[in-house]
């Protein structure tokens, strides 16, 4: 089998994201993979911009990642109880343009947040935001990162062993959907 393409995607801008960083080693564990970081730092929707301009290079480019990629996984941050407006942008984008670049597509959610519950409930929100698309959504086990910002050493890498170990998992798991 030849190598297999990842997309992650995480639901924030910041430069130090503990999504990124969650992204970053679900990408480690599930090694080896073509691995490609998405790039959301998209214009927000606008229908009257899509008409005037068409879609966006950069959100083509997106809808493009994903159509090519083997398998997603998505990190959301928790933004008042919900997914972020940068991930639903990027959803919104990624639902222009013909047919769901998502359909039937393997894909892990997690998330990472500084609460307690590690973005349960943006986890939530996003499995409710990605119905339309109907893609293959791993449900579990999930990836809820807890006080996030001490989770992950100075290289990036998780610090307790079992929010390691349940990614690992995850991520197995979501390689042995594209080994089908």
């Amino acid at each position: 089998m030849t190598t297999p393409t990842l997309l992650g995607i995480s639901g924030s801008l910041r430069a130090g994201s503990v999504n990124t960083l969650l992204v970053k080693e679900a990408a480690r564990l599930f090694e080896p993979a073509a691995f490609t970081l998405a790039d959301l730092n998209l214009p927000l929707y606008d229908g009257d911009l899509e008409d005037a301009e068409g879609i966006p290079a950069i959100a083509q480019i997106l809808r493009d990642q994903i159509s090519q990629a083997d398998a997603v996984v998505i990190s959301t941050p928790e933004y008042n109880s919900n997914l972020s407006g940068v991930l639903k942008n990027a959803l919104d984008w990624s639902s222009r343009g013909g047919p769901s670049p998502f359909r039937g597509k393997p894909v892990a959610i997690l998330s990472a947040a500084d609460g307690r519950t590690g973005g349960a409930r943006a986890q939530f929100s996003l499995r409710h935001c990605m119905t339309p698309f109907q893609p293959q959504i791993l449900q579990g086990p999930e990836v809820q990162i807890a006080a996030a910002s001490t989770a992950f050493d100075n290289n990036g890498q998780l610090v307790a062993e079992r929010d390691l170990k349940t990614l690992g998992i995850l991520m197995r798991k979501l390689k042995a959907l594209i080994q089908e």
